[in-house]
């Protein structure tokens, strides 16, 4: 069974891995989808602090993982279809967009699964950024994250 889920995967932490160990548990194959910089900044106002390349070598280090390749369009049925995916897994920020319908109606029409699952609640890539930009703040210092090229 290969399992497909998407994602930022910026500031990788503890979150990001639990939801990668539930991908585990349900398949054979975990494939994950790397949302590139366009696409972040496409529904979200700032684009991830680690660049995709970095973001792509990290989830491929990672035992749990098998696959990993990043996405320019925001969308899922092709990576579906190219990946023959079993279940594909989505977060509870789930919406009604369509990029989201149109995968949701792909996977039904082809008697393929998808699993939501629960986000752990003990960290998160906007906390981790909120917390150091804090930290910044009653300490003096600037507020812009800055990625090293190193």
């Amino acid at each position: 069974m290969l399992v497909y889920t998407v994602g930022t995967f910026d500031l990788l932490h503890v979150g990001h891995l639990a939801l990668l160990e539930q991908c585990r548990a349900l398949g054979d194959v975990v494939a994950v989808g790397v949302a590139s910089d366009s696409v972040v900044h496409s529904y979200k106002p700032n684009v991830p602090v680690i660049p995709l390349d970095e973001r792509i070598e990290m989830l491929k280090s990672l035992r749990c993982v098998d696959i990993v390749r990043p996405y320019y369009k925001l969308e899922y049925v092709s990576a579906c279809k190219e990946l023959d995916v079993d279940i594909f897994v989505i977060g509870e920020d789930w919406g009604s967009k369509a990029h989201n319908t149109d995968v949701e109606s792909y996977l039904k029409s082809q008697g393929k699964k998808m699993t939501q699952v629960i986000y752990n609640l003990r960290t998160s890539s906007s906390a981790i950024k909120k917390n150091v930009l804090n930290q910044n703040r009653m300490q003096g210092l600037p507020t812009v994250l800055v990625s090293s090229s190193n």
